[in-house]
């Protein structure tokens, strides 16, 4: 009997279940060696290619193609590391062919009650249906629909992947109105990070900008991008979120643009997404020495 224990999967070794991307790259893994037109060979591959293409992200267009939805020169492509020639083969995305597109950058405030979402069946209204445009647009990352604030949108698939990739620490921030008034220590706890379903979370900065009768406008930031994380989070410690509007993407401010309208993001903020890193901070200890040393 082989007593050898399996080596562990990446995602195992960091001590968490795999991401949907991950299951799907371990599903559709090209096999060993390869052929022409999958991991070897001239081309680029065609989750890239479709990304390039303003299809998605990179790890949407996987989904896509692990789904059955991507057809190379009429033949559905399920596996991902196929590599294609876009000079000499036809790439369709659900029956519409794909071609390099012009790459477009914009901010859109985003109402309560829209969607941050490529699909809905029931026809309701989403971000990308806020910009008149005849490109294929998607949005990069989510805002929950009784959220509200800035969201970003563009056809750029790489831009998208590292603006929504954890190890990038894209920072997203926003202001946030609560029922009751948080104390310093709740805020720190927020900062150590506090546990949910999926692990612990927490934020990076959690600040009282202003108490109101019954309630508390907080500024929070954050790192990682959780499905309604901050609302868990402040539920956690017992104080229900009254609203919730992102203010920041990154070096990209939401300013005075006004609910449901939209913007071009400029050529320099573009380049600070591409080569934004986090700013260094100091550790909540000495953040709150400071702040109670008199000056």
């Amino acid at each position: 009997m082989n007593n050898r224990r399996k080596k562990p999967t990446e995602p195992q070794r960091r001590g968490r279940h795999p991401r949907p991307a991950d299951r799907l790259r371990a599903k559709h893994k090209a096999p060993a060696g390869g052929t022409a037109e999958s991991s070897s060979g001239p081309g680029i591959r065609l989750q890239r290619f479709l990304a390039a293409a303003g299809c998605g992200s990179r790890r949407q267009c996987e989904t896509f193609i692990a789904e059955g939805r991507v057809e190379v020169d009429g033949q559905v492509v399920t596996q991902l590391g196929t590599k294609v020639d876009p000079d000499s083969q036809h790439v369709s995305l659900d029956g519409e062919s794909v071609r390099t597109a012009r790459l477009s950058y914009f901010a859109v405030h985003k109402p309560p009650g829209v969607l941050s979402t490529s699909r809905d069946p029931s026809g309701r209204t989403r971000v990308i249906d806020l910009i008149p445009s005849d490109q294929r647009l998607y949005n990069v990352g989510r805002l929950d629909k009784s959220s509200e604030g800035l969201i970003l949108v563009t056809n750029d698939g790489d831009l998208a992947q590292r603006l929504t990739h954890p190890k990038f620490g894209i920072e997203k921030k926003y202001l946030v109105l609560v029922v009751g008034h948080p104390h310093r220590d709740q805020l720190d706890q927020l900062e150590r990070g506090v546990h949910l379903a999926e692990g612990l979370a927490k934020a990076s900065r959690a600040e009282i900008k202003k108490r109101a009768h019954g309630g508390t406008w907080l500024e929070i930031t954050l790192q990682e991008g959780r499905n309604r994380e901050i609302r868990r989070l402040l539920a956690r410690l017992g104080h229900k979120v009254i609203r919730l509007i992102r203010v920041a993407v990154g070096p990209v401010q939401l300013g005075a643009l006004a609910v449901g309208e939209h913007r071009k993001l400029t050529a320099v903020e573009v380049q600070r997404l591409k080569s934004w890193k986090p700013p260094r901070r100091p550790d909540t200890r000495q953040r709150r020495m400071d702040k109670r040393s008199p000056s």
